[in-house]
């Protein structure tokens, strides 16, 4: 026999090292005698969109394309520490660090603009397209590059340094600021369960992550998707099966994870609630789309058999048992 089940998960998140640890991004900004912008940190690729979403970031202040942005990063050599690309922390303290370098240098290129164009402190100015334009008369305008050959060696570029802002947990009270941002989020999912086979599938499924400002939907979108896909096998398949230490599924022949065949059409909602201290107001949401998605799974499991599971993976042979010790 085959029945349904609807399950909710809920959560909220705090990004970064926390705890008041030291949670430091750094980044370097220049205009190259070519008019060239280069950003340069330290943070990391490893799937989640780095490479575009913080290209984003300073192309939107400098007022140029994304693809234009040099963006140097993943080489201790010639980039500056951005911690981690871990507790979700990149967007928000690397973002911020970008900004602020990107920031410090559009003011220093305003100035020298002013200066070679004469121009008095109260003409607003416009960036676009590797220029600085007088905003009420588009013929004054200087290029990038023509700032850069008039300035001093060294004098275009900066570098900016954000440090998260969190307190240690006071252990007598439990009082203090452990962690800055914090997003919240939403899962729900109904499954169908046979109760003669002990099979679970997924037949519908609801993902709400709150990102602060969505610096870039369509990435956003692929870590919820990513999020679920690993949350399903966290609460499903995952099983490293470790025997007095030593680890059995070590293997992806035992170690079972989804597959493209296992995978579940998720709708997503995208909910922006700015962030005042972050980066156009983004937060980092790379591990927080996972976290809701199991505890949905079992409530659905729970609303269908009346079954509640406490250890995961649900196998079928798991789940079969259960339901067979109170039916």
């Amino acid at each position: 026999m085959k029945k349904t089940g609807k399950g909710i998960g809920i959560m909220f998140y705090g990004t970064g090292y926390g705890n008041g640890y030291p949670d430091i991004s750094r980044a370097k900004a220049k205009i190259d005698t070519d008019g060239r912008f280069t950003i340069s940190s330290g943070a990391c690729e490893v799937g989640q969109g780095a490479k575009t979403s913080l290209a984003q970031i300073p192309a939107e202040i400098l007022g140029i394309l994304t693809k234009e942005v040099i963006f140097d990063h993943e080489d201790t050599k010639t980039t500056l520490d951005a911690g981690t690309c871990a507790a979700s922390r990149q967007t928000y303290n690397t973002g911020n660090a970008m900004k602020m370098a990107s920031e410090s240098l559009k003011r220093i290129l305003e100035s020298k603009a002013r200066e070679i164009l004469n121009l008095s402190e109260e003409e607003p100015l416009v960036f676009d397209n590797h220029e600085v334009i007088v905003e009420g008369d588009p013929s004054k305008r200087i290029s990038f590059k023509q700032i850069a050959n008039t300035a001093d060696v060294g004098d275009l570029e900066v570098v900016e340094i954000f440090q998260a802002v969190t307190t240690k947990m006071n252990e007598e009270t439990g009082e203090g600021n452990p962690y800055w941002p914090y997003t919240f989020g939403a899962c729900g999912v109904e499954v169908v369960v046979d109760t003669e086979t002990g099979t679970l599938d997924i037949s519908k499924a609801i993902l709400v992550q709150d990102v602060g400002r969505a610096v870039n939907p369509k990435l956003i979108e692929g870590q919820m998707d990513g999020g679920f896909a690993m949350a399903q096998g966290y609460a499903l398949l995952e099983d490293l099966n470790i025997v007095k230490g030593e680890i059995k599924h070590h293997n992806f022949t035992k170690y079972l994870i989804p597959t493209a065949l296992d995978a579940v059409e998720v709708k997503k909602i995208i909910v922006e609630d700015p962030e005042s201290s972050a980066p156009f107001g983004a937060k980092g949401i790379g591990e927080p789309v996972m976290i809701p998605v199991a505890p949905a799974i079992l409530n659905a499991i729970y609303d269908a058999v009346g079954v509640r599971i406490t250890e995961i993976p649900v196998t079928p042979e798991k789940l079969l048992k259960a339901i067979k010790e109170v039916g």
